[in-house]
C-alpha cells in the first residue's frame, strides 16, 4: 500500500496536538508521521491495522503508537458512531534533552516501547481514558501537566501487551520534513485563492516537475489533489455554521460551483447540499 504523509503541527500556544475527532465516513487513510500517538477510542469499534499489525478493537481501547509507523485510522469502515481522542507528540516537545532527564527513565523507556505498539487494560486503561477526556476542555499550560502525569501512568504500568506491529517505519531527514512543512504551511495560508505551482516549486528551490514527482512522492497525492482536498476538509468545517453552498464554494479556493460540487462529492462521497442537509 502507497503510505501518505501526515502533516501534525501542535495547537497554538502548545508543544503537542490534542484532537477529539468525530468520525464521519472516513476515507481509507493509510499514513504516517514522524509524531508519537496515544489514541483514546471513545466510541465505536473497528480495525486495527498498525504496521503488520491486524486485529479489531473495542470500544475503550488505548493504544500509544511511536513515530513514522505505517497505520489506518481508526474511523475508516465504521459502521456507526465513532468518536476518538488522540494525542500527538514529538519526543522533543519539551526540548532535545527532555528524555535524558533522569525523572523521565521510565517516560523514555516508554517511548522506546511504543515503536512496537502498545496496548492498554485494566484501571491503567479507566484512568488514562477518563484523564484524556478532560484534556479538551483544559486550558494549554493544565493540559500539559496532564499529560505528564498520563505518560508516567502509561510508563509505570504492567497493564499492557505489544501489537508487535513489525512495520517499516518511514524516516524522513529533517531537510525533506522541513521542506513538506513549509509546502504545507503555503497552502494553510493560501488556499482560498489560486495558488500558482511555480510559486510553491520556488518555495521548494525545485523545478515544476521535479518539484510534482517529489511531492506525489512524499505524499502519494498530486500536489492538486491535496490542495483540493484541504479546500474541501476547510468547506466541511464551513458548513457547520450553515453558509450557503456558493458562499463556502467560494470562500475556500473553488472558482466555479460545478468543480466544488465534484471534487466535494470526490472527497466526501456527498454533494455539498447533502453534506450541509445532514447537519441540519
Amino acid at each position: 500500500m502507497k503510505t501518505e504523509y501526515e502533516n501534525i503541527t501542535p495547537d497554538k500556544g502548545s508543544s503537542f496536538k490534542v484532537l477529539r475527532w468525530r468520525s464521519h465516513e472516513d476515507r481509507f487513510f493509510w499514513h504516517q508521521h514522524p509524531e508519537y500517538e496515544i489514541v483514546y477510542i471513545h466510541k465505536g469499534t473497528g480495525k486495527r491495522h498498525i504496521g503488520q499489525h491486524l486485529s479489531h478493537f473495542e470500544e475503550g481501547a488505548l493504544m500509544f503508537i511511536g513515530p513514522n509507523i505505517p497505520h489506518l485510522n481508526f474511523g475508516y469502515g465504521a459502521d456507526n458512531e465513532h468518536e476518538e481522542i488522540v494525542i500527538q507528540l514529538r519526543d522533543d516537545f519539551l526540548g532535545e534533552s527532555f528524555l535524558q532527564s533522569p525523572e523521565l527513565h521510565a517516560i523514555k523507556r516508554l517511548f522506546e516501547l511504543s515503536k512496537q505498539g502498545l496496548n492498554f487494560h485494566g484501571k491503567t486503561q479507566r484512568n488514562v481514558a477518563a484523564q484524556m477526556l478532560r484534556m479538551p476542555s483544559l486550558n494549554y499550560f493544565e493540559r500539559l501537566i496532564q499529560l505528564l502525569l498520563i505518560l508516567q501512568e502509561l510508563a509505570t504500568t504492567k497493564e499492557y501487551n505489544l501489537l508487535k506491529i513489525n512495520g517499516i517505519s518511514y524516516e524522513h531527514s529533517h531537510r525533506e520534513e522541513a521542506r513538506i512543512r513549509q509546502i504545507y504551511a503555503f497552502v494553510e495560508k493560501n488556499y482560498r485563492s489560486e495558488i500558482d505551482l511555480q510559486t510553491v516549486a520556488d518555495l521548494a528551490n525545485l523545478t515544476v516537475p521535479s518539484f510534482c514527482r517529489y511531492f506525489k512522492k512524499i505524499t502519494q497525492m498530486t500536489f492538486t489533489d491535496f490542495v483540493n482536498e484541504y479546500r474541501v476538509k476547510q468547506a466541511c468545517k464551513m458548513f457547520t455554521q450553515n453558509p450557503s453552498v456558493t458562499d463556502v464554494c467560494y470562500t475556500n479556493g473553488f472558482n466555479n460551483l460545478s468543480h466544488f460540487t465534484k471534487t466535494f462529492k470526490s472527497v466526501t462521497g456527498k454533494t455539498p447540499r447533502e453534506y450541509k442537509k445532514e447537519l441540519v
